[in-house]
């Protein structure tokens, strides 16, 4: 009995939890999938969807730090792309330099984009829409102005370096188990630490957050900062993947990196989600994608179906929220 209870308690969490769904679809979508297309799940298959998957779930999990505490960065793909051609030009004129150091100076570099958002965001309590759309385009220009026509090859970068995009440890590419170990580290310090779950309270309701002694602009600076690192480590990535680099890299990234942050279970609205669902939504994403191609459908249902679930999602957080509302208030009456 101990043992059927324990299987079922487990059941009812794995159910309860935001994740589940995105879960189910997911192995539902490569079932289907692979069932018109057997080869959809051999060895190579599944290493090239990891490595398409990579890059969106890092930025999704930097994101998802941004989106909980209320926030929203949309600035990710312009760091993106100029994180990986300032990433390309230090490698093509010091070829010499270890790929640590490379990897190191393109967090820092997206750590100082996530300063900059942050200061503006939290100190001048401008609306984090506002001054990420502006800072997209101002990083952007930045890496207009510096590229100015220039493409980087992977012929002017060490193989060393481009070895992180096609490196594999027992099949898994490297680029996936880095973005996982993004995901736990992220998720770790969401989950267990003081200023991580305190972004949870800030994001369901910033005055109370305030009156209880939270330090609110100290944390959603740390927040933009975490999704800045998490896009500068993102253009390294990208950099090390494709090889080619020019100023265009990332654009128009940064509503696939939303889309997949909401979908995974990341409420819009701040106060829920976690880093792996984020992950999941990103990696669902992705196999959408491989699997419309697989299948002979026309690439516009893929933006369609991303849509309605970028819809769904949001419903469903607005559901959740209206019930947990109106349980309190059922609560609160029989107590009075």
């Amino acid at each position: 009995m101990s043992g059927r209870g324990s299987v079922v308690g487990v059941v009812r969490r794995f159910w309860s939890a935001r994740e589940s769904g995105i879960v189910v679809a997911l192995v539902l979508l490569v079932l289907v999938t692979t069932v018109d297309s057997p080869n959809f799940l051999s060895p190579q298959s599944v290493r090239d969807l990891l490595l398409g998957a990579a890059i969106l779930v890092v930025l999704a999990v930097g994101q998802t730090v941004v989106v909980i505490s209320r926030n929203i960065d949309l600035s990710v793909g312009s760091v993106l792309g100029l994180v990986a051609f300032a990433t390309g030009k230090l490698l093509s004129s010091a070829p010499a330099t270890p790929t640590a150091v490379a990897v190191l100076l393109g967090v820092g570099l997206g750590a100082v984009c996530g300063v900059v958002n942050g200061v503006l965001v939290a100190a001048a309590r401008v609306p984090a829409l506002v001054i990420t759309l502006g800072t997209l385009y101002a990083f952007r220009g930045v890496d207009h102005s510096w590229a100015r026509g220039e493409q980087i090859n992977a012929s002017d970068m060490p193989r060393s370096f481009l070895g992180l995009g096609t490196w594999t440890v027992l099949g898994v590419p490297v680029l996936a188990i880095i973005a996982l170990t993004v995901v736990l580290a992220v998720g770790f310090y969401l989950r267990n630490y003081r200023s991580g779950r305190e972004l949870y309270a800030i994001g369901s309701e910033p005055a109370a957050a305030r009156l209880s002694g939270i330090p609110v602009g100290r944390r959603v600076f740390t927040s933009f900062v975490v999704c800045g690192a998490s896009a500068g480590l993102a253009g390294v990535l990208y950099a090390a993947r494709f090889g080619t680099v020019d100023a265009t890299a990332g654009t128009g990234i940064e509503l696939q990196v939303v889309a997949a942050a909401v979908v995974g279970g990341v409420a819009i609205f701040g106060g829920s989600g976690s880093a792996y669902g984020a992950a999941l939504g990103a990696l669902l994403l992705t196999t959408i994608g491989s699997s419309l191609a697989v299948l002979r459908i026309n690439p516009f249902w893929q933006q369609a179906v991303v849509g309605g679930l970028i819809l769904a999602a949001i419903g469903l957080d607005r559901l959740l929220a209206v019930r947990a509302a109106n349980r309190l208030r059922g609560r609160s009456s029989h107590d009075a």
